[in-house]
């Protein structure tokens, strides 16, 4: 028998980055009460030029190269978030029996196509049924869709959970952080296999409107035809039946839902890959979303504001906690940067809902360029998106 995993987080504002790495350390190994198997960084650019420092201090004190992490336009802690100024989180797993791989990844272009390198030799082969993927990439340099898409065609059921780097508006500001190492491009992927259990949370805040269809006519990512009639048409039905305040949520920003897997009788909220409506062509009554979308896919069109987006997150979340939560569990956020005070009049709403759904378990995260996490058995790249990785003992 082994000992059951041990959590622990810690979250600090203070601006001087070796003082906060260096405090953050000693809180983490006196929560543990003994060296960790994984280490999580998450950082404000205010931290960024001193990378090599904080990654290397972190190695020292926390006794392992086992640690990766990136910057992020804000950060989150145990029912809280951080939006402005400095700001750095710790999260570590004390897991007797899990075997994590670390890997560097790097995307390159080749006369054949775009390669994926970084990979071990050997990897996937004999993956256990409940292995999962921690990832965290730069938004410029490395295609996380294409490596999502690959994953789900060659080891289909592997989950992969995580975000894309944040807070550098241009190439090259994002920092990423594995072991003493710190890189501007690439991905870190993390192999995670053995007695610790994954649950994920993946709230898209968004809710349906209308009813579903089916795709009847499309080019690529430009719907044609939804039931057989002009897709501009059966949108413009849908709008007129609306009240006010739901039609201004339309014209504000509508979305369209892709039903992942169709092998069910009904659909609902969370059944659906949301993308976003990108343009509408009314000579040809034709609607363009960012996704391609082919014929015999069932869709539906959706909307965003606060109230669905909080409603959606919390109904899932109590999900989560009524399935059962062990009292050893830890966790990790993944939120978009379009989220926090940009979406909410609440403060540190994501964070909060956990700390308040599932009690104030050890948890770091940071706002994302974009969000990891599967949805109907396969993995994607969100926007808007709460993405949440809730760990446990099996």
């Amino acid at each position: 028998m082994t000992a059951p995993p041990q959590f622990a987080a810690t979250l600090t504002t203070v601006r001087d980055t070796k003082v906060a790495i260096r405090e953050g350390c000693q809180e983490i190994l006196k929560q543990l009460n003994g060296t960790p198997d994984l280490v999580l960084i998450f950082f404000s650019l205010d931290h960024a030029p001193e990378a090599e420092a904080l990654a290397s201090v972190a190695c020292a004190a926390l006794q392992t190269k086992n640690v990766i992490g990136c910057t992020g336009e804000a950060i989150a802690g145990t029912g809280r978030e951080i939006e402005d100024g400095p700001a750095l989180s710790i999260w570590a797993a004390r897991w007797p029996g899990v075997s994590q791989q670390i890997m560097h990844l790097e995307f390159d272009r080749t006369p054949d196509g775009g390669v994926l390198n970084g990979w071990p030799e050997g990897f996937g082969d004999n993956l256990a049924p409940d292995a999962f993927l921690l990832l965290l990439a730069d938004p410029f340099f490395f295609p996380a869709d294409l490596l999502l898409e690959r994953l789900n065609e060659d080891h289909p059921g592997l989950r992969v959970i995580g975000g894309m780097a944040s807070g550098g508006h241009q190439p090259g500001i994002n920092r990423l952080i594995c072991g003493e190492k710190v890189y501007r491009e690439g991905a870190l992927a993390v192999l995670v296999q053995g007695p610790v259990k994954l649950r994920t949370v993946v709230s898209q805040g968004c809710r349906p409107i209308g009813k579903p269809f089916v795709v009847t006519k499309s080019d690529r990512n430009v719907l044609l035809e939804l039931g057989g009639r002009p897709a501009l048409l059966q949108l413009k039905e849908i709008f007129d039946e609306l009240p006010s305040g739901e039609q201004a949520l339309v014209q504000a920003g509508l979305h369209l839902g892709r039903v992942v897997s169709e092998y069910q009788d009904r659909f609902e909220q969370g059944d659906f890959l949301i993308r976003n409506v990108v343009g509408i062509d009314p000579n040809q009554g034709a609607i363009a979303v960012g996704d391609f979308i082919r014929v015999g896919q069932t869709v539906q069109f959706h909307v965003r504001d606060e109230d669905s987006a909080d409603a959606e997150l919390k109904q899932m979340i109590a999900q989560a906690r009524a399935a059962g939560l062990d009292r050893n569990a830890g966790a990790l956020l993944f939120t978009c940067n379009g989220r926090g005070s940009r979406l909410f009049r609440t403060p540190n709403h994501d964070a909060g809902c956990v700390a308040a759904g599932l009690g104030k378990i050890p948890l770091a995260g940071f706002f994302a360029q974009g969000e990891i996490g599967p949805v109907g058995g396969k993995n994607f790249l969100h926007g808007f998106t709460a993405s949440i990785a809730i760990f446990e003992p099996k």
